[in-house]
């Protein structure tokens, strides 16, 4: 669905973004994590054919982003980190203006907003100013008004910015039940958090460049080596020797816990759980040790810092 190959942006003398090259399978989530000022907005501007790319190409829903420009902005709901709603305008002045670009009459819009605006909580606002709204509100309208045209591609900057915890878990729900409809999502974001949560793939954007891109399960392998499980135990070791089977080793230990690395989880964990059964150890809990994005970002941020240096 989204398919970019070396997109390169150049303001002047300054390279905002470096020979990106990425892809969205259909129905996937990919969160684009960097810093602010990494390209990241940028990126969504070239991919949604706002801003034409200085070099490299991209697909859009099988449009060529510079070529089928037109046929790109139809198939994709953007939500920028600055909306800009108008402050003038009521809740539906502003969803019909927009729902008029993409040819769908006053009452269309209506009829698609109506379950939008109740589940992002807006119902009762149609006829209120923009300028009466908080920041959250107008977050959640600007992202009403992508799916306005049920668009099968998203492209999400930052979506839950200068949203209280409550806003944020209704937008988040929706992105997720979005994802449960096979739409295909670019989500950008600097809340590592987020991006953990929402996405199955993430790509992680360094001073314009793609520095790192994968799966969750991939990325946290590739940087953090096997995942590792935590077992607690009935009774103390006491220093005894564990006979452990291929592919298993001991990282940490305590009085009555102890800490495995596991190269591969589904194969490996039954045969560590029946050998420690066989040498009498009793297990009381097992289970992994939680390893997060923010690991990830920060161990390969650093790494590129280094390198740089």
């Amino acid at each position: 669905m989204i398919y970019a190959e070396g997109l390169t942006k150049i303001f002047d003398d300054f390279i905002a973004v470096n020979q990106v090259s990425f892809s969205v399978a259909e129905g996937r989530v990919l969160a684009l994590l960097g810093k602010n000022g990494a390209g990241k907005t940028t990126t969504i501007r070239m991919l949604s054919s706002i801003l034409k790319p200085t070099s490299g190409s991209a697909k859009v829903a099988g449009y060529d982003i510079v070529l089928e420009a037109q046929k790109v902005r139809a198939s994709v709901g953007v939500l920028t980190e600055h909306h800009g709603l108008y402050s003038r305008m009521t809740l539906w002045e502003y969803l019909e203006f927009f729902g008029s670009l993409y040819g769908m009459s006053a009452l269309e819009v209506r009829q698609r907003a109506k379950p939008l605006l109740e589940e992002f909580e807006l119902e009762g606002t149609e006829k209120k100013r923009l300028g009466e709204f908080s920041k959250g509100m107008r977050q959640k309208l600007a992202l009403v008004r992508a799916l306005l045209h049920n668009p099968p591609v998203l492209m999400l900057d930052e979506p839950t910015s200068a949203m209280d915890p409550e806003s944020a878990r209704v937008v988040r729900n929706a992105i997720a039940h979005l994802r449960g409809q096979g739409r295909t999502i670019l989500l950008c974001t600097h809340n590592l958090v987020e991006g953990e949560e929402l996405a199955d793939d993430v790509a992680i954007i360094h001073h314009g460049r793609v520095i790192l891109q994968g799966s969750l399960e991939e990325v946290k392998e590739q940087q953090l080596g096997a995942p590792e499980f935590l077992a607690r135990l009935a009774r103390p070791l006491n220093g005894a020797t564990l006979r452990l089977p291929e592919g298993v080793s001991v990282t940490a230990r305590g009085e009555d816990w102890v800490r495995f690395q596991v190269s591969h989880p589904r194969a490996h964990n039954p045969e560590l759980l029946r050998a420690l059964l066989h040498q009498q150890v009793e297990v009381l809990s097992f289970q992994e040790v939680p390893r997060s994005l923010e690991e990830v970002f920060l161990k390969v941020v650093r790494s590129e810092k280094e390198n740089v240096d």
